[in-house]
């Protein structure tokens, strides 16, 4: 047996694995980011704009599902898992840059895994996963996930974020997110040549800075959007508009509807109770 025949096979294809990892961090992940963060700011200019956002994305009807997982569900969890691996040394650490100051480094590790341990408990938080109805009544929502309905998006969304304990962690993984994509970009092009010299190098450095800066600018609009909607008056909206919608026959009457306005009339519910103490 010779040396190379008794590699890992993740020894064996670390750099076809590396350029992977590097490329999914951008696409389709990092652009999903902006997309996803630039929606939720929506918000900012009201529950039924961001509701048409939402409906926009649901058009997909059927296929969403197929799309989620294949686009975004899947890359994360490959992205994450190799970092992982990366930082537990299941892959050399050969991709440490010794051009990269040290902070700069640690901080890409760092958030690196706290984004990918927010990312889990977001997307179950809010989405539950799977479109699976058993797992999201008897699972999920019992655990504290699937809080997000798509027919009352600023209403249940509102409701989600109403605690400053949510808020904070919120703010600490979109935070982490932002730095490492940005951070990644910049590490992104060294990897794939794209900026050599220690020259082009720093003036990619205020390139992927700026951006990480206004990405995470939208990014703390799209929070602040979200923890300060009116839920009362956007059940009200939000409800307007499904029934305009399915009677204009833009949308399918969904059988699931009844629980979304159980959730956002449970939250309207709290909301005027505590209002009126």
């Amino acid at each position: 047996m010779n040396a190379t025949s008794s590699l890992s096979f993740l020894a064996r294809n670390e750099f076809l694995i590396r350029r992977w990892h590097s490329l999914t961090g951008l696409v389709p992940i990092g652009a999903y980011l902006v997309a996803h963060l630039s929606v939720n700011a929506s918000l900012l200019s009201g529950a039924s704009v961001f509701q048409k956002n939402v409906y926009q994305i649901h058009g997909l009807e059927d296929s969403l599902l197929f799309v989620e997982w294949a686009f975004i569900f899947l890359p994360i969890l490959f992205h994450g898992s190799i970092g992982i691996m990366i930082w537990l040394g299941g892959l050399s650490n050969t991709g440490k840059y010794p051009y990269c100051s040290n902070l700069r480094y640690t901080l890409q590790r760092i958030t690196g895994l706290l984004a990918f341990v927010f990312i889990i408990w977001h997307v179950f938080h809010l989405h539950g996963w799977f479109h699976c109805q058993w797992w999201l009544n008897n699972v999920a929502g019992p655990l504290g996930g699937y809080n997000f309905r798509p027919f009352n998006a600023a209403s249940t969304l509102g409701a989600a974020m109403s605690s400053l304990f949510v808020q904070v962690l919120y703010a600490i993984g979109v935070l982490s997110c932002v730095y490492h994509f940005a951070n990644g970009l910049w590490t992104m092009g060294i990897t794939w040549g794209v900026w050599t010299s220690p020259a082009a190098q720093r003036r990619a450095s205020w390139v992927c800075g700026t951006f990480g800066v206004l990405l995470a600018i939208i990014g703390m609009a799209a929070l602040v959007g979200a923890s300060t909607v009116d839920c009362l008056k956007a059940k009200t909206d939000e409800d307007r508009m499904y029934e305009v919608r399915v009677e204009a026959g833009e949308i399918k009457p969904d059988p699931h509807k009844r629980s979304s306005e159980k959730t956002a009339g449970a939250t309207v519910t709290r909301l005027r109770n505590t209002a009126e103490e």
